[in-house]
């Protein structure tokens, strides 16, 4: 069984999501997934990308070649149809497959598309949602677009309805809630850099759970496995222990420490 692990952030627009996801997956040292899906859902389907453009985040609500007036006008040589004409829900199968594909041979960091509700039974991710306050979104977005006050209040609300929506529909979860995720965040709190860095002690913390519980019970001889607070003593020893390199010359513990070097 591999090691990697797995970071899914939803995001509202305006909250700085994509740049916070970017930076996150920079400080570990991870493969970044936004737009770059489609590219990849087009090119493993062989179908032309304004497909999955034009379904992304979208629910299911018509069939897509409705939408282009025809039956498989983009297709790409080599493709293999879905039937006479493709909807949302074939397009977001194809693209869960990609992102389980790439969840199998790496670590990486998903943004958005259901990618916490589609890697649901993957043993090593983090469920990040980022939000922000009213104020900060339409600030970010009046200076991202250039536009006025009441445009970009108009196409934040526009697109927290669709990916709600998106998310909603697929999942049969809450787009937002708390309960959906393991950590949810308002980025005007700390700032992206600030909330960043947060996240970040939160996804060791999440995956050093994983790690150290898998050591312990590997390495116990038949010890009963430990729970979450006990794992979270284990963590705090090793911290001690980071302080203190010298503890290591002593006993079995420095044989084991290179799975700790998440921590480090």
């Amino acid at each position: 069984m591999n090691e990697h692990y797995v970071i899914n952030l939803g995001r509202q627009l305006g909250s700085g999501g994509k740049e916070i996801g970017e930076k996150l997956a920079q400080e570990f040292g991870i493969a970044f997934y936004d737009k770059e899906l489609i590219k990849l859902a087009s090119e493993e389907s062989g179908l032309c990308k304004e497909f999955f453009e034009k379904a992304d985040e979208k629910a299911s609500q018509s069939i897509i070649g409705g939408l282009f007036g025809t039956r498989f006008p983009f297709i790409s040589d080599g493709a293999i149809p879905y039937g006479s004409c493709l909807s949302n829900d074939a397009l977001f199968k194809i693209q869960s497959d990609v992102i389980r594909e790439l969840a199998e041979k790496q670590s990486c960091l998903f943004v958005g598309r259901c990618a916490d509700y589609i890697l649901r039974d993957h043993p090593r991710c983090v469920n990040i949602f980022v939000s922000a306050s009213k104020e900060a979104r339409i600030e970010r977005l009046m200076h991202i677009h250039h536009i006025s006050t009441e445009a970009a209040e108009e196409l934040m609300e526009k697109a927290d309805k669709k990916r709600s929506a998106y998310y909603n529909y697929y999942s049969y979860k809450t787009w937002g809630a708390a309960e959906t995720y393991h950590l949810c965040i308002d980025s005007s709190v700390l700032g992206i850099d600030g909330t960043v860095q947060f996240i970040k002690q939160f996804v060791k913390l999440k995956l050093g759970f994983y790690l150290l519980k898998k050591w312990y019970t590997d390495n116990s001889k038949g010890y009963p496995s430990y729970n979450e607070g006990t794992c979270l003593i284990f963590y705090s020893v090793f911290k001690i222990i980071q302080a203190h390199p010298f503890i290591l010359y002593h006993g079995r513990i420095n044989q084991k420490t290179s799975i700790f070097k998440l921590f480090l």
